[in-house]
């Protein structure tokens, strides 16, 4: 009988500890898993108390706020109009909701403003920068490059590739995914979204989600590398490019721009004196010989005949 209750012991461990085991938040890596109950499981990110809800993807904002943590406190965690993102990965304030707070600032007190995808989108101030509301991020362009191959992919199985990758992995609803365009090699997806649900993902987290599986440092549990099959054969992708649109224009100064087109007339000033400098040399040089010539046939006219 001692033997029969050892051996139930010893099943009641196993099975409690594989339930511990799988006690992982697939959507993001860097979650910190407990089992509080027979089929519950709380994950809370690295370093704070905020909840996440593993049945989606996890906000870029907080994504963030994770990844400027010192690397190895991660490491120790981890086992259980056209805006580009400049800017990069900085430490960022979030609401309890997840999102972008409208103003960012750093430890120098240098302040901006952002949207819904954390990209800035006015020049950088003090603290009197006022940011009255987070502007939303309503369209994103993704452009990729796939490497080259012998003869190009169809259209229609690019397109059904790609949106059931957006669906299945990022749980993006297909009615965001207005449009897949293909010209061998480029590939631009575009995903459109004025408005959304509770239930639904945002755009800006799906474009983050997706850029780190390209750049094989992916946010998933699993961490492998992104496999994307179109009819069989594999689309490697080796550039990709991310532009942002906001439903109100940056609000960035007209110093940037004036630069700009400072920079644009002078080009066109030295470049068009250059061309009137060499013209009149050519000029110059043209009249001196004709001028020459003219004197030396004069020369030969008046000159004495020696008959």
């Amino acid at each position: 009988m001692e033997p029969l209750v050892g051996v139930l012991l010893g099943l009641i461990l196993v099975v409690a500890s594989s339930t511990q085991n799988n006690c992982t938040c697939a959507t993001n890596k860097w979650a910190v898993c407990a089992q509080d109950g027979p089929e519950n499981c709380t994950c809370t990110l690295v370093g704070s108390n905020h909840k996440v809800d593993c049945s989606t993807l996890t906000s870029k904002c907080l994504l963030m706020k994770t990844e400027t943590m010192p690397l190895k406190e991660k490491r120790f965690q981890a086992r259980a109009h056209w805006l580009l993102d400049t800017d990069g990965i900085y430490n960022p304030d979030c609401e309890d909701s997840g999102t972008f707070k409208p103003k960012q600032c750093n430890q120098a007190d240098t302040c901006w403003c952002v949207n819904t995808a954390g990209i800035r989108r006015t020049e950088k101030g003090d603290k009197s920068l006022s940011c009255d509301k987070l502007v939303r991020t309503s369209w994103i362009c993704i452009e990729l490059r796939h490497k080259k191959r012998s003869s190009a992919f169809d259209v229609p199985d690019v397109a059904a590739a790609l949106n059931h990758l957006f669906e299945s992995r990022y749980k993006l609803h297909p009615r965001y995914i207005t449009e897949i365009k293909y010209d061998p090699p480029l590939i631009q997806i575009h995903l459109n979204q004025h408005q959304k649900s509770r239930c639904d993902v945002d755009i800006a987290d799906v474009a983050y989600y997706f850029e780190k599986d390209v750049r094989d440092d992916s946010i998933f549990h699993s961490n492998s590398t992104l496999t994307i099959s179109v009819n069989g054969d594999a689309l490697d992708i080796e550039k990709l490019r991310i532009y942002y649109v906001d439903e109100k224009p940056p609000e960035f100064s007209m110093r940037q721009l004036v630069t700009g087109i400072s920079a644009v007339v002078t080009t066109v000033i030295l470049t068009a004196g250059v061309g009137i400098t060499v013209l009149l040399i050519l000029r110059c040089l043209r009249t001196r010989n004709y001028e020459k010539f003219e004197i030396t046939e004069m020369d030969e006219i008046r000159a004495p005949s020696l008959e």
